[in-house]
């Protein structure tokens, strides 16, 4: 009787950790926002009051001179630039996040480091003074430069946990082997930084804290690598030429805004997501805002798998294969972005679904709504009560991306890295928009349901006791033969 009872005990075990580990493995993330919808509309608002004031200041009878200047619309900008002591405050710009990323304070309410030396000689010892000493230190930290600088990395850069990398008031630029990682990580900026040429590099030793050097294996030559990481903001950088991706998102990353950035001469720009069957990605939210995306540019811009992706007001010069694509039912939310097509009639599409069919991505979520089409673009949305026609925007909406967008890239000199290495490629401009209404788009809400985190059952745990005890039991006592 008794071995019977405890085989039924291990079957009810068994049964319970299964269904335990199938809610397990598809939780969303512990930070992913409840109600992504909510930081859509939020971004909008910022976006409107600041366009509101930006109009109210040049209608007024006395026009204050430097504030009309600085006022753009950009809702990030306007939230700092205007300070002419912004240099004294520094430390303002962590308020000024938005979207997904909001509320990633980096450094802030750390001392400032100053960088006085671009070496990276040792990637184990790192000499005080250079970035690599900066970034792997526990307390946070607002990194600033002392003067303009290159810095060649020996290895990948490992950045640590509450850190600001503020290039702002120098020209800063980062290249050589491995570029930027941050894995396992939250709370980092990084600020104005010219990032390009990043080539694989690793199997060696490379220390990530004061208290921790581990062996890194060959690296994929990113410009930025986030890796399991929540609460980055990538803001004001110019980034191309690299071998991998300019920035990939993978491993569970969420709380990720992308904006102010220009990327040009890269093949796969924007990668979110590690794989089609990485369950844990399903709840990865980034928003793409106030970006330009340049010349020399093919696809990945972005390229997802699962999660939610805010695509707003960003500048699409072109591309050579498409601009957004994705897999395994990513939710695109495109907003008041302009896209120009290409010259060649094959690659007029803004979109790509990869490796399924119609009748599989038809359910998907992506939305189109006030985007303003060039040069024969289309845009395929889908999802439940979507319409096959893409829309667009009257041109007023194409100046509105132009001055949203016009400070997009590092700040203080060229925005993009063509100061730094050689252009290749190239592309088209871009031209206005056509035919439509309204300046920004309606917010759609999300067909693909939220994950919510869940537990194995409280059996579980309560048979795993009662198992134990009846072995106990019956082994002393000779039942278990």
């Amino acid at each position: 009787m008794v071995p019977r009872t405890c085989i039924f005990l291990f079957s009810c075990l068994f049964l319970n950790l299964s269904i335990g580990a199938t809610s397990f493995f598809n939780l969303s993330l512990p930070h992913q926002h409840p109600y992504p919808e909510s930081v859509v509309q939020e971004l909008k608002r910022r976006v409107n009051a600041s366009i509101s004031l930006r109009r109210e200041t040049l209608a007024a009878p006395i026009i204050n001179a430097a504030q009309s200047q600085c006022l753009t619309g950009n809702p990030i900008d306007d939230c700092w630039r205007c300070d002419p002591n912004w240099s004294s405050n520094r430390q303002r710009l962590a308020d000024c996040s938005i979207g997904f990323g909001k509320g990633t304070t980096g450094g802030k309410g750390g001392r400032f480091y100053v960088v006085t030396d671009s070496s990276d000689r040792d990637t184990v010892s790192p000499t005080p003074g250079t970035l690599r000493h900066a970034v792997i230190q526990e307390e946070p930290l607002w990194i600033t430069f002392q003067s303009n600088m290159v810095i060649k990395l020996k290895h990948e850069l490992i950045v640590n946990n509450d850190k600001t990398i503020d290039g702002r008031g120098a020209n800063v630029q980062i290249t050589g082997n491995g570029c930027v990682t941050l894995q396992y990580v939250s709370n980092v900026i990084i600020h104005n930084v010219h990032v390009y040429n990043c080539v694989p590099s690793g199997n060696t030793n490379i220390r990530s804290s004061p208290t921790h050097v581990g062996w890194r294996g060959k690296s994929d030559g990113d410009g930025i690598s986030i890796f399991g990481s929540r609460n980055i903001w990538i803001d004001h950088c110019a980034l191309s030429h690299c071998t991998d991706g300019l920035i990939d998102i993978i491993m569970g990353s969420t709380g990720i805004t992308i904006s102010n950035n220009y990327f040009a001469q890269h093949n796969e720009v924007m990668l979110l997501g590690h794989d089609d069957n990485y369950l844990p990605d399903s709840g990865m939210q980034v928003t793409i805002a106030f970006n330009v995306f340049g010349k020399g540019l093919m696809q990945r811009m972005p390229r997802c798998r699962r999660g939610y992706v805010h695509v707003v007001n960003n500048d699409y010069f072109e591309w050579g294969m498409y601009a957004i694509g994705g897999s395994a039912g990513p939710t695109f939310n495109s907003e008041g972005n302009r896209y120009s097509a290409p010259a060649d009639p094959s690659v007029k599409e803004v979109t790509k679904r990869e490796g399924v069919s119609e009748g599989e991505w038809s359910n998907w979520n992506w939305r189109t709504e006030g985007d303003v089409l060039v040069n024969g673009a289309f845009f395929v949305p889908s999802g439940e009560g979507v319409s096959v026609k893409a829309s667009s925007v009257e041109a007023k909406s194409a100046t509105l991306i132009d001055q949203l967008t016009m400070n997009a890239g590092v700040l203080g000199g060229p925005r993009d890295n063509s100061g730094s290495v050689s252009n290749g490629g190239g592309g088209t401009p871009r031209s206005g928009g056509n035919g439509g209404e309204d300046d920004f788009g309606m917010v759609f809400g999300s067909g693909a349901a939220l994950l919510t985190p869940s537990l194995p059952p409280p059996t579980t745990v309560f048979l795993s006791l009662l198992i134990i005890l009846i072995l106990h039991i019956t082994t002393k006592h000779g039942g278990l033969q």
